[in-house]
């Protein structure tokens, strides 16, 4: 139900960016056009700890980034993944569970856009360096501000496609 009420809110902020009038969609009241200066430094640490995490090879903590939650949606490589747990599975299915298998993280963050109340978009870069060289690729995720902190609760990374030779 949280997701569901956060993704009605994100399609309504989209309200307050349209350059164009329309009949589709229109916005019962304007909404915030930014974050709080501590709700984006508060997300962007979630983003900053889990790329730490990833580089001292603590999936576990990388993972922390996550809610704990059935309701997660993890897209990537054209395949949906729903829940924790399966999210998980996937991260250690493909980069293991140690510094030397997973590389090294780094996220450049691109935006961050409020999402109603309680919630963000982020839409950023990934760059991992492993030992059989790097990969790369964009992502958005949505945060939801909860009891123990701004979680991710959608998850969408897709990769940059692989160079084919000449």
């Amino acid at each position: 139900m949280r997701a569901a009420s956060l993704f009605l809110a994100l399609l309504a902020s989209a309200c307050g960016r349209a350059t164009t009038p329309g009949p589709a969609l229109r916005c019962a009241a304007p909404l915030s056009s930014a974050l709080s200066v501590q709700d984006r430094a508060a997300v962007e640490a979630v983003l900053t700890a889990q790329a730490a995490a990833w580089n001292r090879g603590d999936l576990e903590g990388y993972m922390q980034g996550y809610a704990r939650s059935d309701a997660l949606v993890f897209t990537s490589g054209s395949k949906v993944r729903t829940g924790f747990d399966e999210t998980l599975a996937s991260y250690r299915k493909k980069y293991g569970s140690d510094r030397s298998s997973m590389g090294s993280l780094t996220f450049t963050l691109q935006r961050v856009d409020p999402v109603g109340a309680s919630g963000a978009v982020v839409l950023g870069r990934w760059d991992l360096q492993l030992a059989s060289g790097p990969a790369g690729g964009v992502f958005s995720v949505v945060l939801e501000r909860r009891a123990e902190g701004w979680r991710i609760i959608h998850d969408h990374t897709s990769a940059d496609p692989v160079a084919s030779a000449p």
